[in-house]
């Protein structure tokens, strides 16, 4: 009996194998003739010199697609071994529409964490902006929306579809008034764009993250910093785009460079302006419907990926109607 030994050196194991080692038992169940053991970065293998071989071919085949795209589903393992997986895709159509996009994965983070669209709306949105420069994601609090947007814009930064990431939100106070506090600018500013660091931290490395913010390859500012600028070769993401007043908005989407994508994400049922001062987001929405390039995705109830609670709360607020 032959033995191979592989070494994984450019990939994550759990990320190779998948959640619950759901990829590894695909190609386990592909080569029955062989013994198939992993531990660590190694894979030991035991068997025939020709299956042997084939295996070996296979499994490199895996790694360089995980290696160059760092994404792997199902669908790609199916394609890479030659396999059939109609009935995997028959057994998994009895949980429904939602649990058949589960695995959708925008972006690997640090240590194998899988960030996926999870819900049929932060699945629109993977699709949506591929083919539209200029998304709008209105829902509730809790709808991922947010997260999924900066997920696609990571995404297009390790595809190197884009050189930047710029994140900005309106620094407005959701009932609370920061400005006492001591510190400089940076300081008094970062406590509203914690959100935006929080989602990255699952999505980047520290030490990544850390360079990259640095070197200004992701950049993140207060909405009032994007006055005059052209944003170009970006991926751009305003958030809580309800506390935009109508001319900030329209100041924001004309910033809009050649090669870019614009998302903006935003919550209609929690404005935080001054009483005088009216949202800019509902005359965006109603100006620029139909305009091509520019899509429109409404996330609601259903969409809510936090404790279930929250939908209920959401509903006792009267933001969501279910």
């Amino acid at each position: 009996m032959n033995e191979l030994l592989i070494t994984l050196e450019s990939v994550n194991p759990v990320v190779l194998w998948g959640p619950n080692n759901e990829f590894y038992d695909i190609i386990k169940r592909s080569f029955p003739k062989l013994k198939i053991v992993t531990r660590g970065n190694e894979v030991k293998a035991l068997g025939d010199e020709t299956e042997l071989n084939n295996f070996n071919e296979k499994l490199n085949a895996i790694i360089s697609h995980l290696d160059k795209y760092q994404n792997l589903s199902t669908g790609d393992i199916d394609s890479i071994l030659g396999t059939d997986s109609s009935a995997r895709i028959a057994a998994n159509a009895k949980e429904g529409e939602e649990s058949q996009g589960s695995s959708e994965v925008i972006v690997f983070g640090p240590n194998g964490i899988m960030v996926k669209a999870r819900t049929v709306n932060q699945r629109k949105m993977v699709t949506s902006i591929i083919k539209n420069d200029v998304l709008f994601a209105i829902g509730p609090a809790g709808t991922g929306k947010t997260y999924t947007a900066v997920a696609l814009a990571v995404r297009a930064l390790k595809n190197k579809e884009i050189k930047r990431i710029v994140l900005t939100r309106p620094a407005v106070e959701a009932g609370e008034n920061l400005g006492f506090l001591p510190g400089d600018l940076k300081e008094k500013i970062d406590p509203y764009l914690r959100p935006l660091y929080d989602a990255l931290d699952d999505m980047i490395p520290p030490d990544k993250l850390r360079t990259f913010l640095e070197n200004r390859t992701i950049e993140i500012a207060p909405l009032a910093f994007m006055r005059g600028r052209t944003l170009d070769n970006c991926f751009v993401i305003l958030d809580e785009a309800q506390n935009a007043t109508d001319m900030q908005l329209k100041m924001f989407l004309t910033r809009m460079g050649p090669s870019a994508k614009f998302i903006v994400t935003g919550d209609v049922t929690q404005i935080d302006l001054p009483k005088k001062q009216q949202s800019g987001l509902h005359n965006a929405l109603r100006i620029l419907e139909g305009i091509k390039g520019i899509d429109v995705i409404y996330l609601s109830g259903k969409d809510v990926v936090r404790h279930k609670l929250v939908v209920k709360i959401l509903e006792a607020y009267g933001d969501i109607q279910e």
